[in-house]
């Protein structure tokens, strides 16, 4: 009886190091993917920015200067939001400074994406509709400083945030603590100021989008030449259409993790899952589609990133055409 029960223990015992290690197994897959395919995409998208910066004509193309933005702009976004996703997995404190820099870089760059679409979807509105003005509206220093205005509309919401919390509390950003956008709020009208602001920023991208493709289109059956040009540019702002819902459905992050929480029950282990599924899903893949959306089908680029992602295999470096 007593080896019996002994031998009930060590089997209970022995079924418990494997369920540990099956889930530990399982976390660290996760974990993995939820690093290993963000370092993809960034290295594709430095890939694609050495091939933009070997040619002095990309830098020179207003809607190239923007893709090379969008493409740096996720990199950073994807690469601080994996450095966030790592501190809250060990989980890790670290103090409040560092913490209020990866946020106020994560809040930046999320909201420079849709600008950026908004921004380029303008900048195919001019070269179909107003040809004979575009080199003199799109212009590379105009671009450089739309930039520039993308990334102060983006900030203005974090900053003020991170200045209340310093006026509330000086000494606020010297103390310790896990690493969360939730963090900086201190008041409810903060969180409320953050859904306006977000509510407003894509409802006008979503406006001067559609209204973009739909001058474009008006343009691209009215016109008798260069019908084909139109209608690249045409599909060109349906892809930022597209995109820009993808970027939307970030926002219906939250809400997607509390229906899956709903629906697992008592299921731990399920609703790990489903919420590991939808962080990747939901938050990541919809910003690694730039190279994919942009860059892979771009006459111009995409023989050059076929160059430089084959390390130079032995052929002649190509020509860029730019149209």
């Amino acid at each position: 009886m007593a080896e019996a029960n002994g031998t009930t223990t060590e089997a209970s015992f022995l079924f418990q190091q494997i369920f540990q290690l099956g889930f530990d197994a399982a976390k660290n897959t996760r974990m993995s993917l939820s690093v290993l395919i963000p370092l993809f995409f960034i290295f594709i998208n430095s890939i694609m920015l050495f091939a933009l910066g070997s040619k002095s004509v990309f830098y020179e193309t207003p809607r190239y200067i923007l893709f090379g933005h969008m493409l740096i702009n996720d990199s950073v976004l994807l690469a601080v939001t994996t450095v966030m996703l790592l501190l809250t997995s060990i989980p890790m404190q670290i103090t409040k400074a560092l913490c209020a820099l990866l946020v106020f870089i994560s809040h930046c760059t999320f909201f420079n994406s849709p600008l950026t679409l908004a921004v380029m979807s303008l900048e195919r509105y001019v070269a179909i509709c107003f040809p004979l003005r575009h080199s003199s509206i799109a212009t590379p220093r105009r671009t450089t400083m739309v930039l520039g205005l993308i990334w102060i509309l983006s900030s203005l919401n974090i900053a003020v945030d991170i200045i209340f919390a310093l006026i509330v509390n000086p000494n606020y950003l010297s103390d310790n603590s896990f690493c969360t956008h939730e963090k900086l709020y201190l008041a409810k009208w903060q969180m409320d100021t953050t859904q306006g602001f977000e509510i407003f920023y894509f409802v006008s991208v979503a406006v001067i989008i559609i209204f973009t493709y739909i001058r474009i289109m008006i343009t691209a059956r009215s016109v008798t030449s260069d019908k084909e040009s139109a209608k690249k540019a045409l599909r060109t702002v349906l892809l930022h259409l597209i995109q820009l819902c993808l970027c939307l459905s970030s926002f219906l992050y939250a809400t997607i993790e509390r229906s899956l929480y709903m629906m697992s029950g008592n299921n731990s282990y399920l609703f790990i899952n489903l919420k590991y599924l939808n962080y990747i899903t939901v938050l990541i893949l919809p910003r690694c589609l730039s190279p994919l959306i942009y860059g892979l089908r771009d006459e111009a680029l995409l023989p050059l990133f076929k160059y430089y992602f084959c390390y130079r295999s032995g052929k002649a470096k190509p020509r860029v055409n730019v149209h």
